[in-house]
This record gives C-alpha cells, structure tokens and sequence, in this order.
C-alpha cells in the first residue's frame, strides 16, 4: 500500500484527475489517496509537509505527490517532504514561459475562473433542464434540449445527463425504453419528432442484471432473461429508428460523455 496525495491551492480537481489518469497504468499496485485542496499558504502546506512524511514512516515507502500548487513559497514545504513529488505547474509553466517570451501571473484559481456570470447561469439553467427532465419526467420544452438520451433502465442515462449537465452546460433530457414501447414497437410518446436530438445507451444483460439485483433483489426486473430481452428489444427499436447508440458496459461516465458529444457534435465549454 502505497498512499498518494493530491495537492492544491484550489478544488484539486486538476490535480486529482491528472493524477489518477498516471496511476491507473499501473496494474497491481494498492493506493491509499489524500485529499488536500484549498492549500494557499505556507503553514498549510507545512502541515501537509508532516501528514507526508507520516504516511511515508507508516507506509515504509515513499508517498507519491501530486500537486498543481502556484506559489513558489507555498510548494516549497512540500518539495521538502520525502516523497515521489509530481509538480504539474513547475513542469509545463517554464517550458511554457520560454516558449512565449512572457512570465507567467502565478495566479491561484486562475484554471477556474474565466468562467463568466453568464457562463455559470448557463451551466444552472442546463443543470435545473436535466433534472426537469430525468427518467421521462416531463416531455415539455424538448425543443431546448441539446440531446435526448434513450435506453433501459439502469443502462447510465440519469448520471450521463447529469454530467453533460454539470461538467458542459448541455441541457440533457433522457427518457426509458420500457416494456410498453417494444409491445407498441415505437418510440416514447413525444420523442418521434425529436428524432435528430436522439441518443441511445445499452448495457450487456449480465452487466444490467448486477446493477438491477441491487436495486429489486430476486425480481423478474433484474433477472437475466428479462435484461436480455428488454436489452434485445431496445436495440433492434433503436436500429429501427436510426438512432445511433453506445454500449456502457465498460465506459466510465467520462468516456460516455465523450464518445457522445463527438459523435453527435456537440461543442460545450467545461467548467
């Protein structure tokens, strides 16, 4: 066990997501992870200086950092520390200022902050549209919606709204396949003349019965007969409408968003 900190004068998200990308190429190896965001001074990071080396004595190996700290006397304590120290700002920032000829400001929180009052009433109004309209809630006001998901449920459109939503600003609505559509072999009521918004999520039946067993244990719901059937029959609904469609059985929520905002051409701002 070896543990990691993620370091950071703001959210860490940097930090962490950059961190994270490195370490899963590594097979086999356990991680214990440190959250530290929100370090801006000296006495703090003197304080995650003490929490790294303890880990190191506890550990007997080298904790590994990660950190996107931009004051130089702030990162200063946790370069001192005994650890495998990554500094993603003192990395690129020199390269980058030799490059353009031109020093850089060393601004914390500088990654976040172009973010308008505009842009973040955007990325509000898009989150309040995808609650609105989770799980076929509501099939008002679709002409506003920048795409429409489809597919069984439990196959991962509520948290793939949600992050288009949060992360891109995309108003996402998404809607289940159910029983009752196969039977009228059509899609929801609706959806039809929002065809062009339409994007399609399936899951492989073993896949969907785990996730279903944990929600209704033992029922015809989560069985595997039943996820194969309802999985086959939304497939071929969907291969009938023309919907183009993704699997998400091995797919984080990332790789979902990513895969369908390129596929479909959608262009948002992060946040």
């Amino acid at each position: 066990m070896r543990t990691v900190f993620f370091i950071s004068d703001g959210t860490g998200i940097t930090a962490e997501t950059v961190g994270h990308s490195l370490l899963s190429q590594f097979e086999g190896v356990s991680y214990q992870q440190e959250r530290m965001p929100f370090v801006d001074t000296p006495e703090k990071a003197r304080e995650c200086q003490r929490r790294i080396d303890e880990a190191g004595r506890r550990d007997g190996v080298r904790p590994v950092v990660v950190s996107t700290l931009v004051d130089p006397a702030v990162a200063k304590p946790i370069h001192e520390a005994n650890a495998l120290h990554l500094d993603f700002i003192a990395t690129f920032i020199a390269p980058l200022e030799a490059e353009l000829g031109i020093k850089s400001s060393r601004a914390i929180g500088r990654g976040h902050s172009g973010a308008t009052s505009q842009d973040y009433a955007a990325r509000i109004d898009a989150i309040n549209f995808t609650l609105a309209h989770d799980d076929g809630v509501s099939n008002t006001d679709l002409d506003k919606a920048d795409v429409i998901l489809v597919g069984v449920s439990r196959c991962g459109k509520t948290p793939t709204s949600l992050y288009l939503a949060l992360q891109f600003g995309i108003k996402a609505a998404n809607y289940p396949l159910i029983p009752e559509d196969f039977e009228r072999n059509c899609l929801p009521n609706g959806l039809d003349r929002h065809r062009a918004k339409l994007f399609g999520l399936t899951i492989s039946a073993d896949r969907l019965t785990q996730i279903r067993q944990e929600r209704r244990p033992d029922s015809k719901y989560a069985s595997r007969d039943n996820c194969r059937w309802e999985i086959d029959q939304a497939e071929k609904l969907m291969r009938r409408e023309g919907i183009r469609w993704l699997s998400t059985t091995t797919k984080s929520i990332e790789e979902i968003a990513a895969t369908l905002m390129q596929t479909i051409n959608l262009d948002r701002h992060s946040y």
